[in-house]
């Protein structure tokens, strides 16, 4: 179980959530991580399931919660192998990107638990067959499900997931893991800006995150994306703001505050200077080309 795979899938900001179900011979993924969350009903199965540091049986019905960047691998039993076998593995996956509706779930009080939830899944989650009916069901049906109905459904699944008393945490309190040096460190800068470019993040900061003096990290960091530390986070600001403002009853203050800019002056110069246009103009011109 040394070597470990880092697993690419195909979720991003326009495609957040990916829910299908599955129905193979035996598990046969090796030990991995992704960036993502991941959620693992299996419906029929048996076998070993390795997460974290933690090694224990899996059975039909059992849920895991997997967070992001967590090692996990399910391997089935040996009977699964046999030329012979009729048994297979069948049940859900569901993943979902490790910021999925990030303002709401750290700053609503609404989100509390499924936020707990969140921050538990850093280590696993294991969610008993016995008691998770209600969870099977959704987990049932999500795949089939499209669009707004499909998110409505699976916030419900969290919903339940963050009530279910009897979940369990799997890896111990003291399990860390550090992404291997094959990660390069401009993945993992560009993932803590993905995170957190909504507040303030001054050169110390991001300096300190990567290890670098600021001087080295202003030289690096234009190297590696063409563009300032400094414009580069008002892009992702200025991105941010214009689906804001496509959202009804948007207010250009609250959208300006919303995406880190401490005055709506600041915010309106650069909004213009990178759109060519004002907020308001660009709310009512984009509103008015989709009617």
């Amino acid at each position: 179980m040394k070597k470990i795979i880092n697993e690419q899938l195909p979720i991003s900001k326009s495609s957040p959530l990916k829910a299908r179900f599955y129905h193979y011979k035996r598990f046969t993924y090796p030990w991995h991580f992704h960036p993502e969350y991941e959620i693992i009903y299996v419906k029929t199965g048996t076998g070993t399931r390795f997460i974290g540091n933690s090694i224990e049986r899996y059975t039909d019905g059992d849920i895991l919660l997997t967070g992001p960047n967590l090692p996990h691998c399910m391997k089935s039993d040996e009977a699964y192998s046999a030329d012979d076998c009729l048994l297979s593995v069948k049940g859900t996956i569901i993943q979902f990107e490790k910021d999925f509706m990030q303002h709401a779930i750290n700053h609503y009080p609404h989100f509390i638990k499924i936020k707990t939830l969140f921050e538990e899944s850093q280590r696993g989650v294991f969610f008993p067959s016995p008691h998770s009916s209600k969870l099977k069901a959704l987990l049932d049906s999500i795949p089939q499900e499209k669009g707004i109905d499909q998110i409505t459904s699976f916030l419900q699944l969290l919903k339940l997931m963050s009530e279910t008393n009897s979940r369990q945490i799997i890896s111990t309190s003291d399990y860390t893991y550090h992404i291997p040096f094959d990660v390069s460190r401009i993945d993992k800068i560009i993932a803590y800006l993905n995170k957190h470019y909504t507040r303030r993040i001054d050169l110390e900061e991001i300096s300190s995150f990567a290890a670098m003096n600021p001087t080295a990290f202003c030289r690096f960091f234009k190297g590696k994306t063409g563009k300032s530390f400094k414009n580069y986070i008002l892009d992702m600001r200025i991105d941010y703001a214009c689906k804001l403002l496509l959202m009804e009853d948007t207010n250009i203050s609250q959208v300006s505050i919303e995406c880190g800019f401490e005055t709506i002056t600041y915010f309106n110069k650069v909004f213009k200077e990178q759109t060519g246009q004002t907020p308001t103009e660009y709310k009512v011109r984009k509103r008015s080309s989709e009617i």
